[in-house]
Parts: structure tokens; sequence; C-alpha cells
């Protein structure tokens, strides 16, 4: 089904969008909480809260693009939850994507205000479309979905050491175009 008429089951409080919503999606969710959580129960819970909130967001909100805003609130759910009951655990290729990133955006305890961070996100996506297919697809790959370098060298056909490089590039250009629009990094 088109995304567009599954938003518009929500705006009629249709449950068949959830049903719809899975069926489309489904997979595309499971990949994103098992990327960060790495169990199959509590990504299937995360996913389940996710068509929750969705079905809780959508009458405030229509999304220009479903997939992207149905990605974000899984991702953003799996961090909550990841953070909830990994006091003493951690899933290393999450850490890892988050410590590789904290030299070009680094976050603190009290978030900035909502405009600044706003400005930081459209930013970064400025600088994500100036960049190569390819490149582009890597960087989101890695710090997006939490794919791990062998998972992306996997589906990309690249060596580690070349990912890896890319991705050192993408940092390091990043944090200067960052700099270049006097954010603070």
């Amino acid at each position: 089904m088109d995304d567009n008429k599954i938003v518009e089951l929500y705006w009629e409080r249709r449950e068949e969008a959830i049903k719809e919503t899975a069926l489309k999606y489904g997979r595309l969710c499971t990949h994103i909480a098992k990327n960060i959580l790495l169990s199959c129960e509590d990504s299937e819970e995360c996913v389940n809260d996710t068509y929750f909130a969705v079905w809780n967001a959508i009458p405030n909100e229509r999304p220009n693009r479903f997939s992207a805003f149905i990605s974000r609130i899984t991702r953003n759910l799996a961090l909550k939850k990841y953070e909830y009951i990994s006091a003493a655990k951690r899933n290393p290729i999450a850490i890892t994507s988050l410590e590789e990133l904290g030299d070009c955006v680094s976050g603190t305890e009290s978030p900035e205000s909502e405009v600044e961070s706003r400005r930081i996100e459209i930013t970064i996506d400025k600088f994500l479309w100036r960049q190569s297919e390819e490149k582009r697809t890597i960087f989101i790959r890695r710090y997006w979905y939490f794919d791990s370098i062998e998972n992306i060298c996997e589906n990309i056909g690249y060596t580690q050491s070349k990912v890896k490089s890319m991705l050192y590039e993408m940092r390091r250009k990043l944090r200067k175009y960052l700099e270049s629009e006097d954010i603070e990094v």
C-alpha cells in the first residue's frame, strides 16, 4: 500500500493502518531495533511500541516521508530502551558507532534548545546530500541504523579497511563542515 494511503488510514483512525504499517515497514523497524538492542524479544517489543507511537503521533503530524518518520520513531524508542536495559551491558556496535561520531557531534546531558538542535540536524542533512550516494549510504547505515562494519562490507562489497577509511574521512569532513557553519563541536 502507498505511504499516503497508510497515513490517511491513521488520520481516519482505522486500525487497518497498523496492519499495513507492519506489512510494509515491519522488517525495517525490526532491523533498526535489533541493531541497537541485540535481542529479538526487546526488538519485537520496541517495534510494537513504534506502532503505538505512530498511532498517537499522526493526528498531530502529517509526515512527508513516512519511512523516515517511522524509522526515526523506532530508532529513538530502541535507544531509550537500550539505555534502560543496559546499565551494565553494552552493545559494542552501537557504542562504537556513537563514539566514532562523538568527535564531530557531541551530546550533553541537558539537550540544547530545540531550535539549535534542528539547526544542527539541517546542517548535517545538507552535508550528507553533498556527498556521493555511496558515501551517504555507508554513513547512514553506520550511524543511523547502527549496522556493523562487517554488515556494511557484506552489503556494499567493499573491504573493511575501505569502509573504515570512508567513514573516517566523512567524520573529518563533517566536523570541518559543522565548524564552517559555526556549530560548536
